[in-house]
């Protein structure tokens, strides 16, 4: 089989003919990502592929700077201030030895999705490729929006602080019809959960000033965040995202929580009790926030950030230090938030992704006993991060399909800061359409392939838009 031909990763016929003729030209909708609206505003050609595709500055794709120092590469040709050509190269270089890796096969998807380059990419090809490349980047159809309205997608959820004034949002809501896509907020309250950190009254000020309440307590926070849910929801957005590293469930009284507030604020020391009293009531008040608004929520848990210390005091988070997180009791602790919760009737629709796949199949089961007043309520994310992969896919297909029901799932999402990065939901859809392939072969399901089909159009399109409703 020749290299990412028509039929790769589908092993059997109903999985071709499913892929072909029903999940591919499904349109997209990107419901988690880490574009930058200004990007997608200002809508400016790259001036060449080290650009859009390795790094400006120490904002870039780190799933590639991993690989590009697993091979040696000078940080200069990575994060630093090396020569774009070289770094170019460098990731060429870099790219010959990945086989088996899936930046191998999404770099190379990209090359032909995009560029419509078949070469393999190899220190030989590289300066070709980097030529052809360059000269397509300054077309009109690679300005941003383009590359965007190209790919078949029609809603891009963006990552955004509750803070945010949300200005490019604005500026983009009025050019939808010209763009052909939606570009919707999803707020991310990262800075209001690091109650621990350097900076956490002046985030609390910067908050105060975009919803106008003055916070001198837990219940003004939530009072703000109230407002910030009504200004996010008039920009169309309907989606929240938590992160949480480690998380143990800590019920607290108001008077406590207005005591840690005031710590917080004044950079005292917490100790851990405080940290888990702070995050569980934000998380409880969180949830109630997103059911008022008919928003869904997201948590995204278990990873460990920022190990290299040196390096993350140099060069900052996001740039390739992260790895799997260990909290091996952690969803019996958000399963306490649950049950709490479920008491007052307050469950949001919600997607839980965890970096650890050994909580899969606990989240998958957990999942089970809170479900109910809409379509699969709770659902298991699609492989995030170090499990985007061909297997770590496959896998969070069956443990969805075994506990729940799997044609219910709302799919794929890139969680990338690339507009290159669109061929995922392809590998996605091409993994899909080979599982329900294979079981067919082992005479599991039936050879139905209109019904089938219809089952991989939902997962890759039409499950998310009626779960987020976006497009109504």
């Amino acid at each position: 089989m020749s290299l990412l031909n028509d039929d790769f990763l589908l092993e059997n016929d109903t999985a071709k003919v499913l892929f072909h003729d029903y999940a591919s030209k499904m349109p997209i909708i990107d419901f988690h990502c880490h574009l930058n609206p200004k990007e997608i505003y200002e809508n400016k050609n790259y001036p060449n592929i080290t650009r859009i595709w390795l790094n400006e500055g120490t904002y870039g794709d780190h799933y590639k700077w991993r690989l590009m120092r697993a091979n040696g590469v000078d940080e200069k040709y990575i994060t630093g201030d090396g020569e774009e050509y070289t770094k170019f190269i460098e990731w060429a270089k870099t790219i010959e030895k990945s086989y088996g890796n899936p930046l191998y096969e999404w770099t190379h998807l990209e090359l032909r999705r995009f560029f419509h380059i078949n070469d393999e990419l190899t220190q030989k090809t590289a300066p070709k490729i980097w030529e052809t490349a360059n000269q397509l980047l300054q077309t009109e159809d690679f300005k941003p929006r383009n590359l965007i309205k190209n790919s078949n997608v029609k809603v891009v959820c963006t990552t955004d602080d509750p803070s945010s004034n949300l200005k490019y949002h604005q500026l983009l809501k009025q050019e939808e019809e010209k763009n052909g896509f939606k570009t919707l907020p999803a707020m991310r309250p990262d800075k209001l959960f690091q109650i621990d950190q350097d900076g956490y009254g002046e985030y609390l000020q910067a908050l105060s000033e975009a919803s106008n309440v003055e916070i001198n307590s837990f219940n003004d926070i939530i009072t703000a965040l109230h407002q910030r849910f009504e200004f996010f929801s008039k920009m169309g957005g309907c989606l929240s995202d938590q992160s949480l590293l480690t998380y143990h469930f800590k019920e607290a009284s108001e008077q406590e929580l207005d005591r840690i507030v005031k710590k917080g604020i004044e950079n005292k020391p917490l100790e851990q009790v405080e940290i888990d009293q702070y995050l569980t009531m934000l998380l409880e008040k969180l949830m109630i926030l997103n059911n008022e608004f008919n928003w869904t929520m997201q948590f995204h848990i278990n990873s460990n950030r920022d190990l290299n210390r040196p390096m993350f005091n140099k060069i900052g988070p996001d740039t390739g230090y992260d790895a799997v997180g260990t909290q091996s009791d952690i969803v019996a602790h958000i399963t306490k938030l649950y049950m709490t919760m479920q008491n007052i009737n307050q469950i949001p629709r919600t997607i839980f992704y965890s970096l650890n796949n050994n909580d899969w199949m606990e989240l998958a089961t957990m999942m089970g006993c809170f479900q109910g007043g809409t379509v699969q309520k709770l659902q298991l994310g699609a492989g995030w991060w170090f499990n985007d992969t061909a297997e770590g896919i496959e896998n969070q297909l069956r443990i969805f399909a075994q506990q729940s029901l799997l044609p219910n799932f709302v799919g794929m999402l890139t969680d990338s800061r690339s507009f290159l990065s669109y061929p995922r939901h392809e590998y996605f859809r091409r993994v899909l359409c080979n599982f329900y392939g294979k079981l067919v072969d082992q005479g599991r399901v039936p050879d139905d392939i209109e019904k089938l089909g219809k089952i991989v159009q939902n997962i890759s399109y039409n499950n998310a838009k009626d779960y987020f409703g976006f497009l109504q």
